[in-house]
């Protein structure tokens, strides 16, 4: 193996850390939203302001975990 094709394999694995470092935060992201949500629910306290930004934001979180892992497809 050639050091071109060495440096190529290190850059690759290194953007799959990285994609992969980011899904993982993203999921966290959402398993904390998650939480949040459930405690505003089982307190019966009307935040309705609130809920809709943590759906909001849990949508987003999961179309870019979904990119992400598209580009690890290829």
């Amino acid at each position: 193996m050639s050091e071109t094709e060495k440096d190529e394999l290190i850059d690759a694995q290194k953007q799959v850390i990285g994609i992969l470092f980011e899904v993982i935060k993203r999921l966290q992201a959402n398993n904390d939203l998650d939480e949040e949500y459930f405690k505003i629910i089982s307190n019966g306290t009307k935040n309705d302001d609130r809920i809709k930004k943590i759906i909001n934001e849990r949508t987003e979180n999961a179309k870019i975990v979904g990119r992400l892992l598209e580009q690890l497809e290829t």
